[in-house]
């Protein structure tokens, strides 16, 4: 194995990483400096990507959201995008398009894992507890509890 990649791989590397799912710039970057190759070189390579289109963070966003909206909040999916180098407004953008879909996905997540209220305080309290580390707001759960 060679200890340093040969500059004429990063493009390899990077398309192959593409080639499997979406990335994020930060995260494709992120992936190259990890095999070795040079900041400077990735930088140069990306900026050529995105303007060719093969490079998106918004594509990306999409991609996220539409692979975890099932299992999330917005609150989850705008963190778990910061994670991933994402800037706020095109997170913003993104969840605007799903926000619609909230009030929906939060009451399947709930029914699937309790699939009726609670019976007393405690429970109450574990069943919020869940649904906010799924990411859903507090006003989002409180309209969940209360309609069924």
């Amino acid at each position: 194995m060679k200890s340093k990649p040969e500059p004429g791989d990063l493009r390899e590397h990077a398309l192959r990483f593409l080639a499997r799912r979406e990335h994020s710039r930060f995260e494709l970057a992120r992936k190259l400096r990890l095999t070795g190759f040079a900041q400077h070189d990735i930088d140069v390579l990306l900026d050529e990507f995105e303007e060719k289109k093969w490079l998106s963070d918004r594509r990306f966003a999409e991609s996220y959201v539409a692979d975890h909206r099932t299992r999330a909040g917005n609150v989850k999916l705008a963190y778990d995008l910061r994670q991933r180098g994402v800037n706020d407004a095109i997170i913003e953008s993104v969840l605007r398009e799903n926000r619609d879909t909230e009030l929906e996905r939060a009451h399947q997540v709930w029914q699937k894992k309790f699939g009726s209220a609670p019976a007393d305080s405690a429970e109450k309290a574990q069943q919020i507890r869940f649904m906010q580390t799924r990411g859903f707001t507090l006003e989002t759960i409180r309209i969940i509890l209360t309609t069924d």
